[in-house]
């Protein structure tokens, strides 16, 4: 029993240091964009084209997921999804020009999604053995990942450094820790008599019900990141360093809730946490839309970050105990959320280009307000199908 325990805690510190080295590659990436876009002389709708190419090569590969897992072990597979994740960080800087950067990138979302679902699913059961809430710590350690990675890669833009080196370097360390910190992770493995998940599968219809509420989520959240400097600047009038210092608060306010999303979530529940979560978001995008000084924006983005923080961590925890496989179940919330993630941006430019982007942020306010009748999603449930209480994490196998 201490032996068993005692292996849960090192799992624990090993996945959230899974989760730290997944959001490293993807902060590192952004932080060189511009350079990429210099680089291979790219306009802004080309470099727009090449970077839909991640999210189209991870909703495609994410239903393999399951299929690896059971193949190898959850251990197994996630070091080697994990380690090819951060070794396709050098490729989009090699790529000699767009149809090369969009192969390297479409390779590069595959390998993003796949590990994705795998440290989530560790996640997912890491947490059940505990019977408590990790799930939001763990994507907290994800956005802390990313915060370093993109320091280091603002650090090497500063110094100008060579970008192709910037990224092999790193991408070649980050595999070398990726090795040492999965040695802890749970080695899980299904039994003799568990048929292999199918290679592509619809994920189970509760699944899908937690996916929409995860897609409400990632959309004002990629609608914030992408779009929150460029209406601080043009809605607001902000200086372009006030609106450029948006995104940054906008990232922290989020890996800080994340962080000490747990805590609530224990005392809470999840329904009520998401509930809650939802009422904050879309209190922020009421601030926005309202907004004509940079003063109000602020703390408007602010709170939509808080409020979305822990919604997908929790998506993803209730995936892992919908249907019988929850690596298909979490693929399937995955590939929703990842979905919203490519169209977010796009509909807000679409929706500002007809009208406003005031309006877009209005559309977002709802989404985000849909948080709060569609909570109950959240509610996990035993193996026969039942709810348990909001705040229960008892294993459901």
């Amino acid at each position: 029993m201490g032996e068993a325990l005692k292996d849960v805690r090192r799992a624990r510190l090993s996945v959230a240091l899974v989760f730290a080295v997944h959001g490293a590659v993807t902060g590192t990436f952004v932080s060189r964009i511009p350079w990429i876009k210099d680089q291979l002389d790219l306009s802004p709708g080309q470099l727009g084209v090449a970077l839909v190419f991640p999210a189209i090569g991870a909703s495609i590969a994410m239903p393999l997921a399951g299929r690896i897992v059971h193949r190898f072990g959850a251990r197994a597979a996630l070091q080697g999804l994990l380690s090819l994740w951060c070794l396709s960080l050098a490729l989009p800087a090699l790529s000699p020009h767009l149809v090369v950067l969009c192969l390297s990138l479409f390779f590069y979302g595959a390998t993003a999604g796949m590990s994705d679902v795998a440290m989530n699913a560790q996640g997912v059961e890491v947490e059940e053995r505990l019977g408590r809430s990790i799930m939001s710590g763990l994507h907290g350690m994800w956005s802390l990942g990313g915060l370093i990675g993109s320091g280091f890669g603002v650090l090497a833009a500063h110094q100008q450094m060579d970008a192709r080196i910037q990224y092999a370097v790193t991408a070649l360390i980050l595999v070398l820790i990726a090795q040492v910190v999965s040695r802890g992770l749970l080695d899980v493995r299904p039994t003799d008599d568990e048929e292999a998940p199918p290679r592509f599968a619809l994920p189970p219809k509760e699944a899908l019900v937690i996916g929409l509420v995860g897609f409400c989520a990632v959309f004002a959240e990629g609608a914030s990141m992408d779009w929150s400097g460029v209406y601080l600047r043009d809605i607001t009038g902000a200086s372009a360093s006030t609106a450029a210092a948006c995104f940054t608060a906008f990232a922290a306010t989020m890996a800080t809730a994340r962080l000490a999303g747990d805590a609530v979530i224990r005392r809470l529940g999840p329904v009520l946490t998401v509930r809650i979560s939802g009422v904050v978001a879309a209190v922020g995008g009421v601030l926005v839309v309202l907004a004509h000084t940079p003063y109000l924006a602020i703390p408007g983005f602010a709170l939509i970050g808080i409020g979305i923080a822990v919604v997908v961590p929790l998506a993803f925890a209730a995936a892992g105990r919908a249907g019988t496989n929850p690596s298909q179940s979490i693929a399937g919330v995955a590939t929703i959320t990842y979905t919203s993630g490519l169209v977010a941006p796009a509909v807000v430019g679409g929706i500002a280009q007809a009208s406003s982007l005031t309006v877009s942020f209005v559309v977002v306010t709802l989404l985000a307000a849909a948080l709060i009748p569609s909570a109950t999603a959240m509610r996990h449930r035993n193996s026969a199908g039942s709810a348990t209480p909001s705040g229960s994490l008892e294993p459901t196998r």
